[in-house]
This record gives structure tokens, C-alpha cells and sequence, in this order.
């Protein structure tokens, strides 16, 4: 009897040691506004820890920032060259990739966190994409997965930043992540980790909104909602922007 009370009493405590060290979140802004002239914009993430006891005495705080854009499946294809000509010959569908992710870290990412906490909170770029498994008779399946995360940082949609979360007296710190001109619409979820010998002791998340606004945003739901009058219109503009050229240069040459 004693033996379960007391272990009763350690899982009741537990959680109370998991929240030792909170995270208290700012953000420069929370949304994102996407125009006809917008060519990236960089967000300022900061914050601070709640403690409600002295630091903890042994290895030091590190942060790990981690923004990750909308998920959905992508289909990878294969080429290899046959009879001379490239031809797509095997294809995988990854279950689900960020259309966007960038990690900001305050120390080389494998110091600060081991690999069974990347693989329980998917913190890093390989972890971040699900690939279920492909068909059998498929060679290198993981190359298609690989393929995703090297095209996505050849576009700068990927990218681990480390050593650029700065910590100050285990308790303020601050990054700044760079967003691309070519965002994905959506909800981006900004998660922090607080993490200590590799472990991590404390997480937040929220949601940074990336919308397209005026004009953009009418095309875009035209487009969608109706296609049909969508197409007329912009046909109607290809008319009248090839006609009122062909007057501009006949007008020129007259002159």
C-alpha cells in the first residue's frame, strides 16, 4: 500500500517539474499580408522563461525555434535515361510535407537535442516531412523524401539556422525567421522548445496567419469559387492589353 501511494505521489508530481521553466512568447506580428508587391517578409520572435525558482544548477538553456508552413502529400518522381530519353519510371507519394520550415536554434541542433526528442516532437527538416513507406519493389525510397528537402533549400523554403537564438541569462531570447516572397496561404505554427541536456523541458505554439489581401485576394477566390467568369475576365484582358499595344506601336510608327 505504501508503495503505490508513493507512486502515486511521483506522477502527481511530475508535471509540476515539467513546468518549472515556461515559455512567455512576442512576436513582431502575427500575420502576414500577401500583395502584388510583397517580396518577403522577416518575423521577430522573442520572449522570455517564467521560472518560479532559482536557474536550475548543470547544463544551460538552449532554444530551438521551429516555423513550419501548411502540410500537404507531394508525389516525388524518378527520370532515369532509357533508349536515350528521359522518362519518369518510379513515383512516391510523401504523406505529408511543409509547404515552408525554418529551425533557428541557439547551439548546433545535434548538441541540443537527442535523437529520441527529434523524433517525439519532429523538430528537424527530415523529421518535419512523413513519408509512410513506398511500394516494394521501389529502390531508395527515402531518396524520394531526400529529393523534397533538397529541392525545397534550393528554393529557400527549407532551412536550419543554428546559432542564431540568442540567450541571455537563460532567460530572454530572441531570432528572426526570413519568409519568402513565395509563401503557401495558411496557418504557420511557430513552436519553441525549451530543451536542456538534449531534453526538452518546455514547448509553446502558435499560429502565425499568412493571407493574400486586396486585389490579390479577389483574384484568388474568383479564381477558385468562379473559374468559369475568372477565365473570361482574363481573357478579356489579354484582348485589350494586345489590342491598346498594337494601337501604341501603329500611333508610334505614324508619328
Amino acid at each position: 500500500m505504501l508503495k503505490r501511494l508513493i507512486a502515486l505521489l511521483v506522477l502527481c508530481c511530475t508535471p509540476a517539474f515539467a513546468e518549472d521553466e515556461q515559455v512567455v512568447l512576442g512576436l513582431s506580428q502575427d500575420r502576414v499580408a500577401i500583395t502584388a508587391t510583397f517580396d518577403g517578409s522577416e518575423i521577430l520572435i522573442f520572449g522570455a522563461v517564467k521560472r518560479e525558482t532559482p536557474i536550475p544548477s548543470g547544463p544551460p538553456l538552449e532554444v530551438i525555434v521551429a516555423v513550419a508552413g501548411p502540410s500537404s502529400p507531394v508525389i516525388v518522381r524518378r527520370k532515369e535515361r532509357k533508349v536515350g530519353i528521359w522518362v519518369n519510371t518510379d513515383s512516391v507519394l510523401v504523406d505529408s510535407a511543409p509547404s515552408f520550415y525554418a529551425v533557428a536554434t541557439s547551439g548546433p541542433l545535434d548538441d541540443i537535442l537527442t535523437d529520441t526528442e527529434d523524433l517525439r516532437y519532429r523538430i528537424s527538416i527530415e523529421r518535419a516531412i512523413r513519408s509512410v513507406g513506398a511500394a516494394m519493389h521501389i529502390r531508395g525510397a527515402q531518396d524520394f523524401a531526400d529529393a523534397v528537402v533538397r529541392i525545397r533549400e534550393d528554393e529557400n523554403l527549407y532551412s536550419i539556422r543554428e546559432n542564431t537564438v540568442a540567450v541571455d541569462e537563460q532567460t530572454l531570447f530572441r531570432t528572426s525567421i526570413a519568409m519568402p516572397a513565395d509563401l503557401t496561404e495558411g496557418d504557420y505554427a511557430a513552436r519553441i522548445f525549451l530543451t536542456r541536456d538534449g531534453e526538452v523541458i518546455s514547448q509553446y505554439e502558435t499560429i502565425i496567419d499568412v493571407r493574400k489581401v486586396g486585389l490579390e485576394r479577389f483574384l484568388y477566390n474568383m479564381s477558385r469559387q468562379q473559374p468559369v467568369w475568372y477565365g473570361l475576365m482574363s481573357l478579356v484582358i489579354a484582348i485589350a492589353a494586345g489590342w491598346g499595344a498594337s494601337t501604341a506601336f501603329r500611333l508610334l510608327r505614324e508619328t
